[in-house]
């Protein structure tokens, strides 16, 4: 099951008792899943799609709930390859559609205003209260949501076919001190939130507290990851250049050994060469132990660029580049 799937079935299962956050809810996924069809001056019918068997169950329940209606309950089977199933819900004028449209503000006294639900912007009475603010969002992601696997990118949409009506969502979402933007994708408007720390938050807004502590895990897990791996690279990172400077010190070493001698050295400079080239896999503080008196690692390091400059000054004299 998809992470998506995962959050809209805990969706499903939150309990709303206030009839005015049922009417936001409600608005919201007429607005996105709907379509309605005016037959005649007067009439017109609700059609609600979708392949999420407990999205069609939850909207059943709360247009039941709400006016006593049994919207009449259509399931198709797709003849494409997956063969994914649709459950369809349809309300018609006979049994109060008109009631509900006018509740949620997509029609008003003199009908609907366009043969599609996603051109109407939402009215203020759906979204008085803060709680109804919340509903309407979570019925929107119901309704046309998407949230990718955590384990691998932190991206969630929401999709509409109405430019006005993604611009109020994420001006709703903004609201709550989210960042959401808008892009066009298809001929559809996609509403999206790309930081982890967003979308925990929308989650918490619209009441998927489940999904959000798996998602919370998931986001420690994977900072715990890079923690770990951007210690390891920078160790790593160390390591070769410790390495590449002990060889290039051997290297420099043992042509002054061999081109000048380390007689000819000064004692300090000396005593240094000989250690490195004795102990090549030490590092600059054991080496600095191992003299008399010891030497911390900074004059260690010192006399050992003093022994990398000799033996560059002799190669240039020697014309040896």
């Amino acid at each position: 099951m998809s992470f998506s799937s995962i959050v809209k079935n805990e969706l499903c299962r939150v309990e709303i008792n206030d009839k005015c956050c049922l009417l936001s809810e409600l608005s919201a996924i007429v607005r996105i899943s709907g379509t309605v069809r005016s037959i005649g001056a007067s009439e017109s019918n609700i059609r609600i799609v979708t392949e999420n068997a407990a999205f069609a169950r939850n909207t059943f329940s709360v247009i039941k709930r709400l006016y006593n209606i049994y919207p009449e309950v259509v399931i198709r089977r797709s003849k494409k390859l997956k063969k994914h199933i649709s459950y369809i819900l349809v309300v018609t004028s006979t049994m109060g559609s008109r009631y509900l449209l006018e509740d949620i503000g997509v029609v008003c006294s003199t009908g609907v205003t366009d043969g599609s639900t996603n051109s109407h912007s939402v009215s203020k009475k759906i979204l008085k209260k803060a709680c109804c603010k919340k509903a309407f969002l979570r019925g929107a992601f119901l309704a046309g949501g998407s949230i990718s696997d955590p384990e691998k990118t932190y991206h969630l949409e929401i999709t509409t076919h109405c430019l006005d009506l993604a611009n109020e969502i994420s001006k709703l979402i903004n609201n709550f001190h989210l960042h959401a933007k808008v892009i066009g994708r298809k001929g559809n408007f996609v509403v999206y939130l790309k930081e982890g720390e967003n979308i925990v938050d929308f989650l918490n807004i619209i009441g998927a507290h489940s999904a959000l502590m798996e998602l919370e895990n998931v986001r420690i897990l994977k900072e715990m990851r890079n923690n770990v791996n951007r210690i390891v690279n920078c160790e790593t990172a160390n390591l070769d250049k410790t390495i590449d400077a002990a060889l290039r010190q051997i290297e420099n070493i043992k042509y002054i050994r061999d081109n000048i001698g380390f007689d000819n050295l000064p004692k300090n400079l000396s005593e240094i060469a000989q250690l490195r080239l004795a102990y090549s896999e030490a590092n600059l503080k054991e080496l600095g132990e191992m003299l008399s008196p010891p030497l911390g690692k900074s004059g260690v390091n010192h006399r050992l660029r003093k022994l990398d400059e000799i033996a560059e000054n002799a190669r240039n004299l020697k014309g040896e580049f």
